[in-house]
């Protein structure tokens, strides 16, 4: 379909219903198809691949937390890059390679091959694949950013309802290499026709605006605005955000990388600690829309701190999930914590650097918080190995984001040159 016919029908439906909720259903296949990348996926390949290849699952978490750590130093170039081809070209070539890392990583023979596939996998998937679905949803919005975002991040817990089942099925009827081939087919297949045939980089493209705000016609197309990099950089404001979002990727990886091994050390069975996975994706879907939309309501700071609270009640109440109630309140409140978190990760950049650089500020940003991602899973490691008990180590770890969320809730303010949204400063 040329371009000329792709935006006729863009303009066909959107004289029923604005085009960008269709750039939102799109966003959230992205952030569902990211799934190859997550740790949720690799959780069930841990066992089979560890023994298939002869490789301890600590020399296995070790390579897992070092390709993380190397492809969040590739982010910043990405969101260059995003800035210069627009989402859907970025996309369409992210998706691309994806599905060919899933190729690569199922033909794994030895540990340097897996530890490149690992790399592959976590840029393109739980990196970039995230980078481009929430810049694309960024903007198409302002005004109902939040809301628009937390729709998007619906995809991360469908992915995490779905992609772990499909891959033990997978891994159960033909083998994990087989698995990792059909997940990179399925990515193809899912997410490249709508890329080419439906994406618009901006609602501008169209002659629209964001969230449909009325356009005079004739009116020439208004110009983004934005921070340079260099400019977000000179500013507080971005340290004090990047380092918040550090902390809650770290800890989200963390709960995410152990917390099968945490609630069975608490005697819980493995029935059980394998369906508060399931407790949590129901009750993070359930809460997103209310994320999104008190991010568009209620000041900016005051919401960023309470997801720091609930981040650190999620590692308290880990360490405290010793039987079945209590497994349940952590279930849930780590499902709200994981709805905070998703859709936070796309909105503080736009928020407060504007659209124009928007690429490149939130790769910097994202490669910030897929450092603390790296990291995540080792202190708790060090808990197993020199006590063998978690608990201390998730209390102590919990006082990093109630800082945090003292400074958001004092300091956090929108810099000069960036319009702050009525009622949000």
């Amino acid at each position: 379909m040329s371009t000329t016919g792709r935006a006729a029908f863009a303009g066909r439906v959107n004289q029923n219903v604005f085009y960008g909720w269709v750039m939102v259903a799109i966003a959230g296949m992205g952030i569902f198809a990211s799934g190859p990348g997550q740790s949720h996926t690799f959780s069930v390949f841990v066992g089979p691949i560890s023994e298939d290849l002869g490789i301890s699952q600590t020399v296995l978490a070790s390579a897992y937390a070092m390709a993380t750590l190397g492809a969040a130093f590739v982010l910043p170039y990405l969101g260059k890059i995003v800035d210069q081809w627009g989402a859907r070209l970025s996309l369409i070539g992210i998706v691309s390679i994806l599905g060919l890392a899933c190729l690569f990583f199922g033909a794994a023979s030895g540990y340097l091959w897996l530890a490149l596939g690992f790399g592959f996998l976590r840029f393109f998937g739980q990196g970039a694949m995230m980078l481009g679905s929430a810049n694309l949803v960024s903007q198409w919005f302002s005004a109902k950013r939040g809301f628009a975002l937390s729709l998007m991040a619906l995809g991360f817990g469908l992915s995490m309802a779905v992609h772990p089942n499909l891959g033990q099925y997978l891994i159960d009827t033909m083998g994990w290499r087989q698995a990792w081939y059909t997940m990179g087919i399925i990515t193809w297949a899912l997410m490249l026709p709508p890329l080419i045939l439906l994406v618009f980089d901006k609602p501008e493209d169209l002659g629209l605006a964001p969230d449909n705000a009325e356009v005079q016609p004739d009116a020439p197309t208004p110009a983004l605005t934005g921070l340079t990099l260099g400019e977000a950089l000179r500013h507080p404001t971005f340290y004090l955000a990047a380092i918040s979002m550090f902390f809650i990727a770290m800890l989200v990886t963390t709960l995410h990388y152990h917390q099968f091994n945490i609630l069975t050390t608490n005697g819980l069975g493995g029935e059980w600690a394998g369906r508060s996975f399931t407790i949590s994706a129901v009750v993070m879907v359930a809460a997103m829309p209310l994320v999104g939309k008190s991010l568009d309501r209620f000041k900016t700071r005051y919401v960023f701190a309470a997801a720091l609270m609930v981040q650190a009640s999620s590692l308290v109440l880990a360490s405290f999930a010793t039987d079945i109630n209590s497994l349940l309140i952590y279930a849930v409140v780590f499902g709200v914590n994981n709805a905070f978190s998703m859709t936070m990760f796309g909105y503080v950049w736009p928020r407060f650097f504007g659209r124009l650089h928007l690429g490149r500020i939130q790769g910097t940003g994202q490669m910030i918080a897929v450092v603390g991602a790296s990291l995540g899973p080792i202190p708790i490691s060090i808990a197993f190995d020199v006590w063998g008990d978690p608990s201390g180590m998730l209390q102590t770890l919990a006082l990093a984001p109630i800082g945090a969320a003292i400074a958001v809730f004092l300091f956090l303010r929108t810099p000069e040159g960036v319009e702050a949204p009525v009622g949000l400063e």
